[in-house]
């Protein structure tokens, strides 16, 4: 019975978010290091990795909100039927650029080619060729040959065959 009453009490409450915060800052460390390495390990430039801890960051920020949340008892019954409600409405438009966040975190770790890569993007007929400038959260910026800027989504990026090519093989 002893158990039951220190869980309840303020003291383990401020213990458990002490952990809790421990965790995640810890979590947030470890995923700073593999995104560090592989960033090293595959010569990526620093703007995508920033991207990515960006996207861990509030991810882990969320995970301690919630857990924060059921540590301290919170209700969640107001907060869940606003958050619902609003979510149901914004989900449709947002599911888009999430698609295009966690298609740019698939990116980053399968690296089929990186800024400076020559690329070509196997749709049908709308088939591009050209030299990757930027890769962001939701988009893919190739420049064509003629100097054209295409700005690629990258959650279609990943449903498409890219070719990586080799300077020879633009020229002939």
């Amino acid at each position: 019975m002893q158990f039951m009453e220190f869980t309840k009490s303020p003291l383990s409450e401020v213990i458990a978010t002490f952990i809790i915060v421990l965790i995640v800052l810890v979590l947030r460390q470890i995923a700073r290091r593999i995104i560090r390495k592989h960033s090293n390990k595959y010569d990526l430039a620093s703007e995508r990795s920033l991207y990515i801890n960006k996207f861990f960051n509030f991810t882990l920020t969320a995970f301690l909100l919630v857990a924060l949340g059921f540590i301290w008892d919170f209700s969640f019954k107001e907060v869940f039927f606003s958050f619902f409600a609003v979510a149901g409405v914004a989900l449709f438009a947002s599911w888009s650029m999430l698609s295009n966040m966690t298609a740019s975190v698939i990116l980053f770790f399968n690296f089929p080619f990186k800024i400076g890569s020559k690329i070509k993007i196997v749709d049908g007929d709308n088939s591009i060729i050209g030299e990757v400038k930027d890769i962001t959260f939701f988009t893919i910026q190739i420049e064509l040959e003629n100097k054209d800027m295409v700005s690629y989504p990258n959650n279609v990026a990943i449903q498409k065959p890219i070719i990586q090519l080799h300077e020879e093989t633009i020229d002939a």
